[in-house]
């Protein structure tokens, strides 16, 4: 593609983040950009898929819906806004690690007990498979596969703690890509593809920008759009609260 220009999304991993992600498509689209390739890792790997999965006057209601349905029931909308704000997030972090988060995650009931073995793709705190069924109705895979986009998946493989990528223009990528990308432990299970265990990519590298500088033509034209919305740098943790991070 020399002499071209390839305008590319680079979504990261990072929880809360993705909702941020969705937010900038939007404002790009209406802005009229239109990305061709969508490098993603984690919740990145979720937001690219649902939109290369939908055609282009479907993308921002599709992503919206994603996120409405995982994210109902989380707010507090009484008292006073600046401190509820914090309480709201504080007790919607609280209440999905509890209770799962709808179409995303559920406890696992009974919950696997320490040193019994399990399959390796029980092993988790919480079962996916409302995760599973949600993007089984937001995203056509035949869409995807039709190549009309270009879609990088970034995972790691379990038994060697490789990181590797899957790119729709060399395999066929399904949902089960899409979940390895965003199996993060011991939260959620490894995800099995051809006999191999995967986990979240972000385990080894959580923004897949190096992926398309490497498999880019040299000669080609780049404009790639990276959302980055937590800072690196910060003071270091007093408190339980101010040590986690948005994974």
């Amino acid at each position: 593609m020399a002499g071209t220009e390839i305008i590319g999304l680079v979504l990261q991993g990072g929880g809360a983040l993705g909702a941020y992600q969705a937010g900038a498509f939007e404002e790009l689209n209406a802005g009229g950009y239109s990305p061709y390739w969508y490098a993603g890792i984690s919740i990145g790997a979720i937001n690219a898929a649902i939109i290369c999965g939908n055609p282009p006057d479907r993308r921002v209601a599709r992503l919206r819906e994603f996120w409405e349905r995982i994210t109902s029931g989380a707010s507090m909308s009484f008292g006073a806004p600046e401190i509820m704000s914090v309480v709201s997030a504080d007790v919607g972090a609280s209440m999905a690690a509890l209770f799962g988060a709808p179409g995303f995650f559920a406890p696992r009931l009974p919950p696997e007990a320490p040193l019994w073995p399990y399959p390796p793709t029980s092993l988790s705190l919480y079962d996916t498979q409302p995760l599973r069924d949600t993007l089984s109705e937001l995203v056509d895979f035949d869409l995807i596969n039709a190549k009309l986009n270009r879609l990088s998946i970034g995972a790691v493989n379990v038994r060697t703690g490789n990181f590797q990528y899957f790119d729709n223009m060399t395999e066929n990528i399904t949902l089960d890509h899409i979940l390895a990308s965003g199996a993060l432990p011991p939260g959620f299970p490894p995800v099995e593809i051809k006999g191999e265990l995967y986990w979240d990519g972000g385990l080894v590298s959580n923004t897949p920008l190096q992926y398309i500088l490497d498999n880019c033509d040299p000669r080609t034209n780049l404009c790639l759009f990276q959302v980055d919305l937590f800072s690196a740098r910060g003071p270091a943790p007093e408190t339980l609260f101010d040590g986690g991070c948005p994974a």
